[in-house]
């Protein structure tokens, strides 16, 4: 697995089951992308409630491309971890886990 960020070809892979459950990863009606849209909307409205109060914006100046431009290198540099939120809140959304997966238990908490 890539433990680095910032290799972008390799940030969406994902694996085809769980290691510890068996729990199937990949699925066909995947909604990542549009979790993905909603994190990075949200992000937008973020930087809109720092950036409003401290530079302000205004139709006069060119203070709405200022923050465009700010807003989307943010967005850009934050890509990588929102995909992979994005990723993790689908699976914990709408992948349901049932009861027939395995489960590991160690033997030292056996012993306990």
């Amino acid at each position: 697995m890539n433990k680095s960020v910032f290799p972008l070809s390799q940030v969406v892979e994902l694996k085809d089951e769980c290691e510890v459950c068996g729990q199937k990863m990949k699925s066909e009606r995947n909604n990542g992308g549009g979790i993905n849209y909603a994190l990075t909307m949200l992000l937008f409205f973020i930087n809109l409630l720092w950036y409003w109060p401290i530079f302000g914006l205004s139709y006069k100046d060119n203070s709405v491309y200022y923050y465009l431009a700010t807003s989307a290198v943010l967005v850009i540099l934050a890509q990588p971890w929102l995909m992979r939120l994005s990723r993790m809140l689908y699976l914990y959304l709408y992948v349901g886990f049932g009861h027939s997966r395995k489960v590991y238990v160690d033997d030292t908490e056996q012993a306990a």
